[in-house]
């Protein structure tokens, strides 16, 4: 399964500047999912993060993984239509490389468990098959 921009913004309510996945790549219900970030100069956190020293903040990597996540809820039929995600946490976060311009970043989620409407997922994200960030993300779904 191969979602594009359009087929994602049809899933999530994230628009520009905060839509952080440009593509899904790969979906195994119970699994597993990826999703695809391009990363540009023409981001608008590098205007301040950093000037002269471009670099993608952890928390916007941490945010595209979660947006991937939300992404698998709709497709797995556990989330409807009118219903936001919602981060609940965050544990084990591990940055080991910067993301630059130009990078493509490839986000992996791994579905660990669900229960009660709670999703636990291990997020990876990697740069030409480098692990650049690392996490454990849980979530759940509610009306808007």
């Amino acid at each position: 399964m191969i979602l594009n921009t359009l087929d994602i913004m049809k899933l999530l309510p994230h628009r520009f500047p905060f839509l952080l996945v440009d593509r899904i790549t790969e979906f195994e219900d119970g699994k597993r999912i990826v999703g695809i970030k391009n990363v540009t100069i023409n981001e608008p956190f590098f205007q301040g993060h950093f000037p002269g020293h471009p670099i993608m903040p952890g928390v916007l990597i941490l945010e595209s993984m979660a947006q991937v996540g939300g992404i698998y809820a709709f497709l797995a039929k556990e989330v409807g239509e009118n219903q936001v995600t919602y981060f609940l946490g965050i544990d084990k976060a591990k940055f080991r490389k910067p993301v630059l311009p130009g990078d493509v970043l490839q986000l992996e989620l791994e579905l660990l468990k669900t229960r009660r409407g709670i999703y636990c997922f291990k997020g990876r994200a990697l740069v030409d098959g480098k692990l650049v960030a690392e996490a454990e993300l849980k979530a759940t779904f509610m009306d808007q």
